[in-house]
């Protein structure tokens, strides 16, 4: 007594000096912990590695706690800083207004006070665990300290120096070992140290409220039984507190074990059921001594406990004989946890599930870590106009309902397959400082997001990749030739085979004074064939092309007119005009050069080219694959592979040359998908291109990847830690084989084919760096014109990228999804962090926006996307502009065999990339996968319709005036 009441003189006016304060900026006085289990699993010994890693993303610390001294000192002699500790804590994501869009809760089952906790509950943990732990007579009591228990456990000590195999039992009272089981390191007491720092730390935490610890003891009970260890357990995880470990080991409800356990009534059946929950609530308290073996192995020991604690309870009083004999009748039935995932706990949504992976990925930690910190994070979602959409998308499968808004008849849905088609939509809004994702969601209920994760052929959206790639070359064409003398540009003189610098060339020189905006409109009405006819060299062979439209085939539309009608061919021979256009732009190049056969300069020129042009490109394939695994480096070259047989082979035979036929085969109907290939087949295919049939030039040419690419790879994936500089010494000899080739001199016409068909790889990686400036988010196009009509394959989001570049006028903004991450508030460790102001980049002059808005909007008012022309109004009747690109992918395997080709259906895809007003943008994409995809017709009429029909849904959030869609809805 007189102990306890010289602590609780001291130790009061201490505890009230360790105290913090949460300022602006990073903190110089803060001290993380390191080891808990606690700690860690809410993530506050996380928090430096966390910052820095927001660091790396531009977050910064907008206000972090402030430690007073005596804290500082308190935790720097590694005491565990006393504060009303979180009994439960997880994943909280706000939305634009703060409303709640997610929480995880961990424990999930808590009892709100001490007095909700049953009597039955107390008196049962406090027989086990500190009988005296409540005593009202001694107010001032340590609960820290119990001076007999520990007198005890030092002579058990002793004794077990002397005999190793005596089973000393513990000192710790229930203050220690909450101390212990959530700040030693894994919850365990390694040392006489680490008990007294226990000790200590239990000791101020008590007396941090006053000399009089009652209140602080009761709190202690309700600590210990709320978040007491309980090991853990398949498909839930760590199991913490009494009332998760009731649902988990025993699939028994909490409500019903606590109103059984408060039941007064003495029915066979009420005491049956009480004296269940009694052993239930007994046995997870005998449990937390040894939890990983008592609710495992050790289950029938666990009985026996039970049973011998059952009759002590009564023997002391604690529990009537009825009761003693009903929980000793009783058997533990243990619950095989259901592996159900945290979404299907939480009944989280699309797009709270997507910023919750992105989350995970910000962080570097699992999606279940994720879950359990102590976090908040405040997004730009925009929770009521979510809700909308994902009401309206949902009722997409309802025939009455897609009746009504006009979704039934010719390139739209047939009612009877509504069911299967899945829907996908992203809104974007723009500010001056960001691009902030409102809504983003699909139909599909599966973790995947066919947003950002999805590789789909979108279709003809590709020919809007393509003009900007095309208005991008006029403006360097207008830039490079205005800044010449008038000399310099007589002087000048186009390529035969290089037709737009050649048109770029003759309307500057009737014009040599216009403008940049006007030279770009004057683009956008040359005019191009529509006709069919033509056969195109590409890809490595000769392919032909069609309309969507008959009547368009006699055509000769503008490039603004084959945008509206979404018209192919004009747009196949506009990317030959790329093509072309890039092959020619280094001076001297091979394409200049082969122009004429009988220069004295070819042969020394083409080897100097050879190891130049060799370097080049081996230094960008590196910079591509390196400090990627071996598995990574070759399904970036497969992703890139139409998914024709020859082309796999070629490419997976040479990267695997020890590979036998088994594993070949597997890999090579692993990559076909549905269409599997017969066991004659795929001999043939491991035959013909074994490694030692052909060179490293033929092999690259069959699978059309560059063979530096091919080669880089083979050797990156022998020597995975090579330098350039190893890698260029080691690659002189391939530098040279692969462009062999430009040194023979027969069957020129076969030559020229094959020169043609490497200077076209190589000018799509030209394309293709055009397109990843802009958001393109594939390492690869397939070389072929055929990606003017959407074959190198695209993601929605990725699109909205391109889109939100156009509308901000050229500018690329930051795309926010997470405003503030708060984590371990109302802490010691209390840190927040806001995105920090990224720079914006000019990727697009302002010049091609505009002229790409104005084309697009043409799109919707008299092109493929007219339905929606005049579709959405504010409340006054004034029309939001709109504009966007429509496309639709039937996306099919095509396999060459003995009965000839067979073309089966992957997927079907109708997508629609827009904008409303001067703000929004966003995607909606219509999909159908697997082989059923061959059943339906629909087209990119069927999005446009969709979004016309949701017109009254999002007008409410589209008024140019206040903040946006987090203003209030205007009814």
């Amino acid at each position: 007594m007189r102990i306890s009441w010289i602590q609780s003189e001291l130790l009061p006016d201490y505890a009230s000096q360790l105290t913090w304060q949460v300022e602006s900026g990073p903190s110089e006085r803060i001290q993380f912990p390191k080891d808990g289990p606690y700690d860690a699993r809410l993530g506050y010994s996380l928090l430096p590695q966390i910052t820095q890693r927001l660091d790396n993303r531009g977050y910064l610390v907008e206000r972090q706690a402030r430690f007073a001294p005596a804290l500082m000192n308190f935790a720097g002699q590694g005491y565990f800083p006393p504060y009303r500790e979180k009994m439960q804590s997880g994943l909280a994501m706000l939305d634009c207004r703060d409303e709640q869009l997610f929480r995880a809760a961990y424990p999930g089952h808590q009892y709100p006070s001490f007095d909700a906790i049953p009597e039955l509950v107390r008196q049962t943990l406090l027989f086990i665990e500190d009988r005296n732990l409540l005593d009202t007579q001694r107010p001032r009591l340590n609960p820290a300290l119990e001076w007999a228990r520990l007198g005890k456990a030092v002579l058990a000590q002793l004794v077990k120096i002397v005999d190793g195999d005596y089973n000393a039992p513990g000192g710790s009272t229930l203050a220690t070992q909450v101390e212990k089981f959530r700040h030693s390191p894994d919850g365990v007491t390694y040392s006489v140290r680490e008990k007294l720092r226990q000790m200590v730390s239990a000791s101020v935490r008590a007396y941090r409220g006053g000399a009089d610890t009652l209140e602080a003891r009761r709190n202690l009970v309700l600590q210990y039984i709320n978040t007491v260890p309980l090991a853990a357990a398949p498909g839930f995880g760590e199991v913490y507190g009494l009332g998760d470990g009731l649902w988990v080991w025993f699939g028994a409800a909490f409500d019903g074990v606590n109103r059984s356990l408060a039941s007064r009534a003495n029915h066979a059946r009420a005491l049956e059921a009480r004296g269940l929950a009694l052993r239930q609530v007994l046995a997870l308290m005998i449990a937390h001594r040894r939890p990983s073996y008592y609710l495992t192995r050790g289950r029938d020991e666990l009985e026996q406990l039970a049973d011998a604690y059952l009759r002590l309870l009564e023997s002391a009083g604690n529990i009537d004989a009825r009761l003693r004999d009903a929980a000793l009748a009783a058997r533990l039935t243990f619950r095989k946890p259901a592996e159900e995932s945290v979404v299907g706990r939480n009944g989280i949504g699309k797009g709270p599930s997507t910023l919750r992976a992105r989350l995970a990925g910000m962080l570097e930690v699992s999606q279940y870590e994720l879950d359990r910190l102590d976090l908040e994070v405040a997004s730009t979602l925009d929770r009521r106009l979510q809700h909308e959409v994902d009401a309206f998308l949902g009722k997409l499968g309802d025939e009455r309902f897609a009746t009504e808004h006009g979704l039934l008849g010719e390139r739209l849905l047939a009612p009877d397959k509504l069911t299967a088609v899945r829907y996908s939509f992203t809104l974007v809004e723009s500010g001056s400082d960001g691009n902030r994702v409102r809504v983003q969601t699909d139909t599909a209920n599966i973790p995947f997001d066919i947003n950002e994760q999805a590789k789909l052929e979108l279709g003809s959206t590709a020919k809007l990749r393509v003009l900007a790639s095309y208005l991008e070359i006029v403006a360097e064409l207008h830039q490079r030739l205005t800044a010449m003398s008038d000399e310099e540009f007589t002087a000048t003189s186009a390529e035969r085979r290089d037709p737009l610098s050649r048109w770029a060339r003759d309307y500057l020189a009737a014009r040599r004074d216009r403008g940049l905006a006007e030279m770009l409109a004057a683009a956008l009405e040359r005019r191009f064939s529509a006709s069919p006819k033509e056969s195109f060299f590409t890809g490595g062979g000769v392919h032909l092309f069609n309309n969507f439209r008959h009547e368009d085939d006699r055509r000769s539309p503008t490039l603004r007119e084959a945008l509206q009608g979404s018209i192919n061919l004009p747009f196949v021979r506009l990317m030959r005009e790329l093509v072309r256009y890039e092959m020619y732009q280094i001076p001297g190049s091979t394409a200049r050069l082969l122009e004429n056969h009988q220069d004295p300069r070819r042969d020394e020129y083409l080897a100097r080219f050879a190891d130049r042009e060799g370097q080049e490109f081996l230094r960008r394939f590196w910079r591509k694959h390196r400090n990627h695994p071996t598995g990574e480096m070759q399904a970036s070259i497969f992703d890139g592979l139409r998914r024709v047989p020859d082309r796999l082979a070629a490419a997976y035979r040479y990267l695997n040359p020890q590979a036998d036929a088994a594993a070949f085969g597997a890999f090579l109907n692993d990559r076909m998908g549905d269409t599997r290939l017969d066991p004659a087949r795929l001999e043939v295919l491991y035959q013909r291109f074994r490694p030692d049939a052909r060179d490293l030039a033929d092999q690259g040419y069959l699978a059309r990847v560059h063979p530096l690419e091919l080669w880089l790879v083979g050797y990156l994936s022998r020597h995975p830690a090579a330098t350039f500089a190893e890698l260029a010494e080691a690659s002189r000899t391939q530098r040279q084989a692969v462009y062999k080739w430009l040194f023979k001199t027969r069957a020129r016409n076969a030559q020229d084919q094959r020169i043609l068909s490497m200077l076209e790889v190589e000018a799509f990686l030209e394309i293709h760096r055009r397109w990843s400036r802009l958001g393109y988010p594939f390492d690869h196009l397939v070389p072929s014109l055929a990606t003017a009509l959407g074959s190198s394959g695209d993601r929605p989001a990725a699109l909205a990228e391109l889109m939100g570049i156009i509308v901000n006028d050229g500018r690329r903004l930051p795309t926010q999804r997470v405003r503030e991450l708060r984590f371990a508030a109302d802490t010691p460790y209390e840190t927040r962090f806001v995105r920090g102001g990224a720079p914006v980049e000019q990727v697009m002059l302002p010049e091609v926006a505009t002229a790409l808005r104005e084309a697009l909007g043409q799109v919707v008012e008299a092109g493929t996307a007219r339905r929606l022309a005049g579709a959405f109004r504010l409340a006054d009747g004034t029309a939001i502009a709109a504009g966007g690109k429509t496309g639709t992918g039937d996306n099919r395997i095509v396999v060459s065999g003995d009965k000839g080709r067979n073309s089966v259906a992957s997927n079907r895809t109708a997508t629609f990339v827009f904008y409303l007003g001067q703000r929004y943008y966003g995607t909606l994409t219509a999909y159908v996968t697997g082989s059923s995809a061959a059943d339906y017709h629909f087209t990119s009429a069927l999005p446009v319709q969709i979004l016309k029909a949701m017109a009254p849904v999002l007008r409410p959030w589209l008024a140019p005036e206040g903040g946006g869609s987090c203003k209030a809805a205007v009814p």
